[in-house]
């Protein structure tokens, strides 16, 4: 007879504070999530002491409600699961003590998460996986392709070497007086516009699989500071759908040929980014046309952003592979998955 297994998962990495019960590493029984997106809009991005103070306000609030919403009681759970890293220090730093205290004062296993995998994991909330497979993950500060052969087994083969896709959508959207963040309203826009400007495609025909924004970032800067100097005006809708058009066939270019090269039954899209409409449409009618037989995953919307259950499944993993850590488990700011050596 299997026994549950109940995962405490603790996300603080950016701006989402989150706490989730997650049993069997595939059903949520509760997913608490504190968002900091008004505190931060007047900004315009994340600062990272005002994030770390909201994480200290909220991550015991959202531990009991995660608990309460569950029904589960601390003696019911296996172990507590937090993210280490990638994200900002400070705010890592309140959850891992969080988790170690949730920890240390239940007897319970600690199991370290990085970000990008929990991530990745938030596609097995949705079904289960079949490896190989490839994941493309796009958030703020993230554009990487990466290659899974199994379970807990990460390999970059491409990723950007310079701004984030996520990161290009808030810069843009800055330009262009849209409030924090913009990949959301740019996405809306882009709809109601039509790619009249041809921005850069930025290495879409090079033999490799990384990416670049930096240049088309700088292309629609300079456009529109152009256009101001001569009092011209420029409509909003069509300069979001040229941008989000030239993001796009790059990211769908680039990962369809990642899936023609490597043996793969499935592909998950997975991040902030991943909510974007105009992406998803993309991907899934390009993978109709040329790979019809590849899977296409894409979590639900409330499960692109930030948040603990994502976390809890890909703790699911790591507690299999008896990947636990001890009290003195620290932050990786910088915490990357293994880059593939050609």
């Amino acid at each position: 007879m299997q026994i549950d297994e109940y995962i405490l998962a603790i996300e603080s990495s950016c701006d989402e504070t989150s706490v989730a019960i997650v049993k069997n590493g595939e059903a949520i029984l509760s997913n608490i999530v504190a968002s900091q997106i008004k505190s931060h809009q007047r900004f315009g991005g994340v600062v990272p002491e005002v994030a770390s103070r909201h994480h200290v306000e909220q991550i015991t609030i959202c531990l009991e409600e995660a608990l309460e919403e569950a029904g589960i009681a601390p003696e019911e759970l296996t172990a507590v699961a937090v993210t280490y890293g990638p994200g900002l220090v400070g705010a890592l730093l309140i959850g891992l003590s969080a988790a170690k205290a949730f920890a240390w004062a239940h007897g319970l296993p600690l199991i370290p998460v990085n970000h990008m995998a929990g991530h990745i994991y938030a596609a097995r909330l949705t079904q289960p996986l079949k490896f190989p497979l490839m994941a493309l993950l796009v958030s703020g500060g993230h554009t990487e392709l990466v290659y899974m052969v199994e379970d807990g087994s990460y390999q970059i083969i491409g990723e950007t070497r310079d701004d984030a896709a996520g990161e290009a959508y808030d810069k843009v959207g800055r330009v262009l007086g849209l409030p924090y963040p913009s990949g959301k309203e740019i996405d809306r826009l882009a709809h109601e516009g039509e790619d009249i400007f041809h921005f850069p495609r930025a290495m879409i025909k090079e033999d490799n699989f990384d990416f670049s924004f930096s240049g088309l970032k700088s292309a629609f800067i300079n456009l529109v500071h152009n256009a101001q100097q001569r009092d011209e005006e420029l409509d909003s809708k069509d300069l979001a759908a040229s941008f989000q058009a030239s993001v796009i066939e790059v990211l769908v270019t680039k990962t369809l040929r990642a899936c023609q090269n490597y043996p793969v039954y499935q592909l998950i899209i997975a991040g902030g980014v991943a909510a974007n409409q105009g992406l998803r449409d993309a991907m899934q009618q390009t993978l109709e046309e040329q790979m019809p037989d590849l899977t296409l995953i894409i979590p639900p919307l409330r499960l692109c952003g930030d948040n603990a259950a994502m976390i809890g499944a890909a703790a699911h993993v790591e507690l299999r592979k008896q990947h636990t850590a001890a009290m003195d488990l620290n932050a990786e700011p910088s915490a990357a998955f293994q880059r593939e050596v050609v």
